[in-house]
């Protein structure tokens, strides 16, 4: 029988004016964390093209990320992609407490949660199963995961959605956009809308579950039966529009693997594993899982498998910009800077008749970001500062008007599922051989 229910945190804000209202609310804690000064610099900051450093105390931040976790949708979601760079934009402290925004959404009271199941599963939903938990083992910007075994003995964890999260995701983001301009958070005259829109598709996705299902379902053909990883099975009998049924994965979060009671060969053939996925993902299955939530990967050290979780992002990749990304690649690993400026005039990076310091400037770029490609044996994501050094030299680049052009919007998930990679690598202080990856899946 299901357990009892224990308390919860607010109900989802699931009309459009509440979930203004609440936002509202929040841009107020982030302007008074700003604060008259900070505010008037990133004016001045947006009428000159360039950067600055938005300084929020820690009291403030919490504030903020507060109000963003209570709304969850597309706002949280947008909130847990500014933690993953304020390193930079925000003070080591208030940085912090951003980046616990990844992972610290709100669950739903029981009240509300019991109206979905019933709304879902019917009024006798319970005796569908032999044992429900109520306490959510995951809760995330979109929904919630519960953990439930079946009469006849499955066990499944189920993804059950917050109400009103799809319904909102339109206004979130028109009301995101506006904060964005109000706070000059993009470069004077750069046109955030198609980024925006890209946002919107991906989000509205990410709320169906039909059709994270039918990508759970093609990823694991591609990956099949591998004795490195879990693609968990979708059960469809009690898959809904609000609910997501799937196999239940034990382990940890993949990044707990930086803990001492791990050893380094453990790290680094997670990390392995994972590099070599994702250029699989890539150039192999033109199939990408974009969101890369250190909490979608699940290490379970009895049989050593890695469960990937969270299929909502995942996205086709037309076969012409694989091959775009293929030259870039192999045009990286050579130095060839004609063939890296051809991949990216295609790619959208540079326009074909930019001025030749901005083509430079790009190509020097692209041969930093590259340098894991190029180095024989293990590339050392502990002790690599390569993030900084691209962070800044592009942000750099960014404000001082290098680029004209701008990429496909799609390829911004791509850059996130890269990064992600990228920086899952240097949580777990892994060496990886990336070059013999690479030229392996290129």
């Amino acid at each position: 029988m299901p357990q009892s229910p224990p308390s919860f945190g607010g109900a989802v804000p699931s009309k459009r004016l509440s979930r203004l209202w609440h936002l509202g609310r929040a841009t107020g804690d982030l302007a008074a964390g700003i604060g008259v000064k900070g505010l008037i610099d990133l004016a001045r900051a947006r009428g000159t093209g360039q950067s600055a450093r938005i300084q929020l105390s820690p009291e403030h931040t919490r504030r903020f990320t507060d109000r963003l976790a209570h709304m969850r949708g597309a706002v949280m979601k947008m909130g847990q992609l500014m933690s993953m760079d304020g390193s930079d934009i925000f003070t080591p402290e208030a940085a912090e407490i951003m980046g616990a925004l990844r992972d610290r959404a709100q669950s739903m009271p029981m009240s509300q949660l019991a109206r979905v199941l019933e709304a879902e599963y019917g009024a006798h939903w319970d005796k569908r199963f032999k044992r429900f938990e109520f306490t959510p083992i995951a809760s995330a910007s979109i929904g919630q995961v519960h953990r439930a075994e079946t009469r006849d003995g499955r066990r499944l964890a189920l993804k059950i959605q917050f109400p009103g999260v799809r319904e909102s995701i339109d206004s979130d983001i028109d009301n995101l956009a506006f904060l964005g301009r109000s706070l000059g958070m993009a470069p004077k005259g750069l046109d955030i809308g198609p980024f925006l829109d890209e946002a919107r598709r991906q989000l509205h996705r990410e709320a169906d579950y039909a059709a994270e299902a039918e990508a759970l379902d093609a990823y694991r053909a591609w990956v099949g039966e591998d004795p490195d990883f879990l693609i968990p099975g979708v059960h469809r009998d009690l898959t809904t529009h609000n609910i997501l049924a799937m196999d239940f994965a034990d382990g940890v979060p993949l990044d707990r693997l930086a803990g001492p009671e791990y050893r380094r060969a453990e790290r680094d053939r997670a990390a392995t594993l994972l590099m070599r996925l994702s250029l699989r993902e890539l150039f192999e299955f033109g199939l990408v899982q974009t969101d890369p939530n250190f909490g979608n990967y699940l290490y379970n050290a009895a049989s050593g498998r890695i469960a990937l979780l969270d299929f909502g992002a995942t996205k086709s990749v037309a076969p012409a910009l694989v091959e775009s990304y293929r030259q870039l690649a192999r045009s990286a690993i050579a130095n060839d800077r004609a063939g890296m400026r051809a991949a990216s005039v295609a790619l959208g990076y540079v326009g074909e008749n930019d001025p030749g310091e901005h083509i430079d400037a790009m190509m020097d770029l692209l041969q930093m970001a590259s340098e894991p490609l190029r180095q024989a044996g293990h590339y050392d994501f502990g002790l690599s500062d390569l993030f900084e050094r691209v962070y800044h030299q592009g942000r750099d680049m960014f404000h001082s008007g290098v680029f004209s052009t701008a990429p496909a919007p799609e390829t911004m998930f791509l850059h996130r599922k890269f990064m992600g990679s990228f920086m899952l690598s240097r949580r777990l202080r892994a060496r990886v051989e990336l070059s013999e990856i690479a030229r392996a899946c290129i």
